[in-house]
């Protein structure tokens, strides 16, 4: 998401630097009708500053958003309920690119009742990853925090903040590369820290977590808890229903935003490249064992910041099924890519513009159909739907 401080646009938001930039990109062409898609509003009215929806994978039919002063409230039955279902805004520092940034629910939460978060803590801005639990009533949780990972945030922005359980049953983390501009101290390309990473724990053994056995150091060369590194500020990743592969958004620096399908113990790069494009501060931009990003496009008015997305795997939009939905922060622009999409160091697969939205999209999510839906920063959440007319 964010950028670096306008971000995603100083998260005041800002969840984006919108960097001025020079030149005219051709604007990308227009998607075949089959994808037509439009937005049905579910939440307009009483959010403040959401960042994230998903669900409990309880059966439920619930929704959850989380704001990002500290905040997590329930969408029932299309309507917001007036009650947080957790609020720790006393232990969140929100503004710009902080605040409560990321919400997972244990795959077996229908059973245990648990549920990690990612916030930015109130007394000096760390990242804090914390498990809680649900209370014996339904739609509140309990106060009582287990803390599993602290971490120092040199500066204020590229927090990251993405948590989710793979389908592995492991729990992804993503981190931005500490802040600044242009990496300063090469956190991302830097294996001995937690920056700039994708990281995989196991929160169901060991105190507080457990290492996989298989993460790419668990055995030395690096943080054990690394799942893959190089990434800039990896804002919004999501895993394919169906195929499993993990799909990530890195917001770019200056000019380049892009797409990476990440592997593990893969490089992507940052801060030697931007995209698929040598970045200044590099030496040399050496680029043998880096791995390319699947899609990129220029950062250029009006767009600003990506933010991450899903592999359609619904069933309400057929024509939609097996595309990486995802978009654009600041030109409030859907955008879709092939998840079938090849990529080769200097291609570009440039994005295809399905809707234009008005919207500073600070996040997607999903329900348990594998709907998909939009967060606007202003405070609304909104469904993607077949756009009336097309598929009758």
């Amino acid at each position: 998401m964010m950028k670096h401080i306008l971000f995603i646009v100083s998260l005041g938001l800002g969840l984006a630097d919108c960097v001025e930039s020079q030149g005219v990109e051709p604007r990308p062409p227009a998607v075949e009708q089959a994808l037509a898609i439009e937005l049905t509003p579910i939440v307009t009215d009483g959010l403040r500053d959401p960042l994230y929806v998903t669900h409990a994978g309880d059966g439920s039919g619930r929704l959850f958003v989380v704001e990002q002063p500290g905040r997590i409230r329930i969408v029932e039955n299309g309507r917001l309920r007036e009650a947080p279902f957790l609020d720790i805004s006393s232990r969140v520092r929100s503004g710009g690119e902080r605040g409560l940034l990321g919400l997972a629910f244990h795959p077996d939460y229908r059973r245990n009742g648990r549920f990690i978060i990612n916030y930015n803590r109130d007394t000096d801005g760390a990242t804090v990853l914390a498990e809680y639990r649900v209370s014996d009533n339904p739609n509140l949780a309990r106060q009582d925090e287990t803390l599993l990972m602290v971490v120092p945030q040199p500066y204020a922005n590229h927090n990251g903040g993405m948590v989710a359980f793979g389908p592995d049953g492991f729990l992804y983390i993503a981190r931005g590369d500490g802040g600044a501009g242009g990496d300063p101290g090469n956190r991302a390309q830097n294996r001995q820290e937690l920056l700039g990473k994708i990281l995989r724990i196991d929160v169901d053994r060991g105190a507080p977590y457990a290492i996989p056995a298989d993460n790419p150091f668990a055995t030395g060369g690096g943080r054990p808890e690394i799942f893959a590194y190089g990434l800039r500020n990896p804002w919004r990743f999501s895993f394919d229903r169906k195929t499993g592969e993990l799909w990530a958004a890195d917001v770019g620096q200056d000019d380049w935003e892009e797409i990476d399908v990440v592997r593990q113990g893969a490089n992507y790069g940052w801060r030697i490249m931007e995209g698929n494009h040598c970045f200044s501060p590099s030496a040399g931009c050496l680029m043998s064992g880096l791995a390319p990003p699947v899609a990129e496009y220029r950062n250029q008015r009006p767009r600003c910041s990506i933010t991450g997305g899903y592999v359609y795997r619904g069933t309400r939009i057929p024509g939609l099924v097996g595309t990486y939905v995802y978009g654009d922060y600041c030109s409030g622009e859907v955008l879709g890519l092939s998840s079938t999409v090849q990529s080769a160091q200097g291609v570009l697969n440039r994005p295809q513009v399905l809707l234009s939205t008005g919207l500073k999209i600070s996040s997607f999510g999903e329900d348990q159909d594998g709907e998909l839906y939009v967060v606007g920063h202003a405070g609304t959440v909104h469904r993607i739907v077949k756009a009336e007319g097309y598929g009758q």
